[in-house]
């Protein structure tokens, strides 16, 4: 009961924080002319507030500022705290200063995304930006990938790459009502959950603290999907997309999914699963540009669910078909620790099969684009 309560009450709260100051953005959004008008490549046919991303990130930043003034400053011994709690203080403390450099990356990258929201920045300055922030934060922190790669590099490459591909998969993803939060909200609770409830082992303080990463993350985007459900009050922005890639990236790459010596080492491959339809929103969009000699930095209306809108979808349906696909990956993601090595060949294959028959079903919309 006591690690339930440990788990549950972080998202609860960034939940509650997350539709107050979600509310409290779409007022201040409009009288800042922080808006998103309609234009050729909107779904939305009325000015709508940006900045429901702001709320998002304050809510993360601020259940995490009250665990840390709790942890440091709650008596080392008292009737009313709970045990788990004292049991993982030590844990807590050990990890503050890595979660607020964290932190601070995302923060950055939250403004970056707020200055596009205002502004409109040129594609090379956000690009560029990012591959900073990544890149100090994967040295800074020493996080990498678990890929079992013998080499010094490669390793810091690829989470570089992987942190820079999520913060654009996700931005390229919010395209509609609903969609990029609830999509990264089921990704975070599939990771978090395989985190708490590993087989043949009871999950480690470091792994309770990633998994509190997921949660408290998840829950902010709940309470920000209240405002965002269709027909939407606010977006989340750039600034809303930009925080929850990384946050959901450098989450995976602190997470622990399998070792080395393991009976299950392709169990590595979990994040992947769970986060496949952001990163085949992505690919695919790029290459569908590229493919129609366009710069893959050009947006238009053609990422997985306008194509779903092409082919005879409402909207609602559209985003709950991107739900339901998500959700499938995730619980492949979930039976990866649980099975051998051939299994997770069955696993890996169904996912693709998945993906490449979504890719066929909308091949008449991956083409419409395309000059022939």
């Amino acid at each position: 009961m006591g690690q339930i309560l440990y788990l549950a009450l972080p998202p609860i709260a960034a939940a509650c924080v997350a539709y107050v100051a979600v509310a409290a953005m779409r007022g201040l959004a409009s009288r800042i002319g922080l808006l998103d008008r309609p234009g050729h490549r909107k779904v939305h046919a009325v000015p709508t507030p940006l900045g429901g991303g702001v709320g998002i990130w304050f809510a993360v930043v601020l259940v995490f500022l009250v665990g840390s003034l709790l942890a440091w400053f709650l008596p080392q011994q008292a009737s009313w705290i709970p045990e788990h709690f004292v049991r993982h203080r030590a844990g807590m403390l050990e990890r503050a200063s890595e979660l607020w450099v964290l932190l601070a990356g995302g923060s950055v990258l939250m403004i970056l995304g707020l200055l596009d929201d205002k502004r409109g920045l040129p594609w090379y300055w956000r690009l560029g930006v990012e591959f900073v922030v990544a890149t100090a934060i994967v040295y800074w922190q020493g996080l990498e990938l678990t890929a079992f790669i013998d080499s010094p590099w490669i390793p810091g490459v690829l989470s570089v790459l992987w942190i820079v591909a999520l913060v654009n998969s996700f931005n390229m993803l919010d395209n509609m009502d609903g969609l990029s939060g609830g999509v990264a909200a089921i990704a975070c609770v599939v990771l978090g959950l395989m985190l708490v409830i590993r087989p043949n082992s009871s999950p480690q303080v470091s792994q309770l603290y990633v998994a509190t990463m997921f949660f408290v993350l998840a829950g902010a985007l709940i309470g920000f999907l209240i405002h965002n459900w269709p027909p939407a009050k606010i977006f989340m922005g750039d600034a809303g997309s930009y925080f929850i890639g990384y946050w959901v990236a450098v989450s995976t790459l602190l997470a622990t999914y399998t070792d080395y010596h393991g009976s299950a080492a392709h169990a590595v491959l979990a994040p992947l699963f769970a986060l496949a339809i952001p990163l085949y929103d992505m690919t695919s969009v790029i290459w569908i540009r590229l493919r129609s000699g366009r710069s893959p930095f050009q947006a238009d209306k053609k990422h997985f669910s306008h194509r779903l809108v092409e082919l005879g979808f409402s909207k609602p349906s559209a985003v709950f078909t991107i739900y339901l696909a998500t959700l499938t990956c995730g619980l492949a993601a979930m039976l990866l620790p649980r099975t051998d090595l051939i299994g997770g060949v069955f696993l890996l294959t169904i996912v693709c099969c998945m993906l490449g028959l979504i890719a066929i079903l909308e091949n008449r919309a991956w083409h419409d684009d395309v000059p022939s």
